[in-house]
């Protein structure tokens, strides 16, 4: 049986991963949170449910790794962009704790979790907006506005403004850790990509964003087009992914699709492409466990709508932990 420990369980990416791994048989699975709500925590027994520190908590790793030892745990899974760098840079310390890391390289996570670098690493080998940096030279290249202007760092579209005009621009105030970028006026798609430990791409599945909430997609379909699936790869190549990364691109003014960011972790929307017939949290496994994976996997063209749905516990197993508030009858 092989014990499992998925992180960031509050999240969709964390509950679609819990969801998958639930139908294997060969599987022992933990599911950790930093927070006692977290409805990811109640999908498994009782006796595996763990509260962890914050994913930036300097203690979280060090938390990671106790639990990886104590419980003999053989595989992490996190889904959690904070938690992933710090994890990456301590895989060898968790690989002695008996862990394998289901996570792409620390290089990388570095490259794609800063969209400055991303841009750079990929111009040249797919279509990538131009970008600069939000300086006085970046503001004075001639740009054709509208452009965009959002954060190196960060999801879920947080902080990402049009900008209309040079002197709105400019009056934004210089500020390196901001990027301006060209306007692509065509539809946004996801690229759900799995990689082998050679970098080969085994699925590259396209998705539209038909409803986004918070920057989670909640109802979309996914679609067979070869240029969205060979950028996506050709991206996947130029970052050096091994495992599971969401690829956005966005369609250009020529209808050729364009680079927009990496996310290189389990996207919220991973139900669809499981239901469409790819399995990557299950894929991640059998790549963690060296187990052989097929040359090339197919999926259907297939529509999700999402909804809320409840978990019901009583109100003893609520969890305590420090991140969040809980009712005062339950800390009695």
């Amino acid at each position: 049986m092989t014990r499992v420990l998925v992180t960031g369980t509050g999240g969709p990416a964390g509950v679609a991963v819990l969801r998958s791994l639930l139908k294997r048989a060969d599987v022992d699975l933990f599911s950790a949170d930093m927070d006692g709500w977290a409805s990811g925590l109640y999908l498994v027994s009782a006796d595996r449910r763990r509260i962890v520190p914050r994913g930036d908590a300097a203690d979280f790793v060090d938390a990671i790794i106790d639990l990886c030892r104590t419980e003999a745990i053989d595989v992490v899974f996190s889904t959690v962009d904070a938690e992933l760098p710090a994890l990456a840079a301590r895989r060898a310390d968790l690989k002695a704790a008996g862990a394998v890391l289901a996570a792409p390289s620390i290089e990388t996570l570095d490259v794609t979790l800063d969209k400055y670098l991303l841009a750079e690493r990929v111009t040249g080998a797919a279509r990538v907006p131009t970008t600069h940096l939000l300086t006085a030279e970046g503001a004075s290249e001639p740009w054709d506005f509208p452009v965009i202007v959002k954060p190196r760092r960060g999801a879920g579209s947080r902080g990402v403004r049009i900008v209309d005009s040079r002197e709105a621009l400019v009056a934004t105030g210089f500020d390196e850790a901001l990027i301006i970028q060209e306007f692509l006026p065509g539809d946004e798609f996801s690229v759900d990509v799995f990689a082998d430990a050679s970098g080969r791409v085994l699925a590259a599945v396209p998705r539209t964003r038909t409803r986004v909430d918070s920057g989670v997609s909640i109802a979309g379909r996914t679609v067979r087009d070869s240029a969205l699936e060979e950028t996506a790869a050709t991206v996947a190549a130029a970052i050096g992914l091994t495992g599971v990364a969401n690829v956005q691109l966005r369609l250009d003014r020529a209808g050729i699709p364009a680079l927009l960011e990496v996310n290189p972790r389990f996207p919220g929307a991973m139900p669809l492409t499981i239901a469409a017939g790819v399995d990557m949290p299950s894929l991640a496994l059998d790549l963690a466990l060296g187990t052989e994976l097929p040359e090339r996997i197919e999926f259907a063209e297939i529509a999700n709508v999402r909804y809320l749905e409840d978990v019901f516990v009583p109100t003893s197993e609520i969890l305590i932990s420090e991140n969040a508030a809980h009712d005062d009858g339950l800390d009695q």
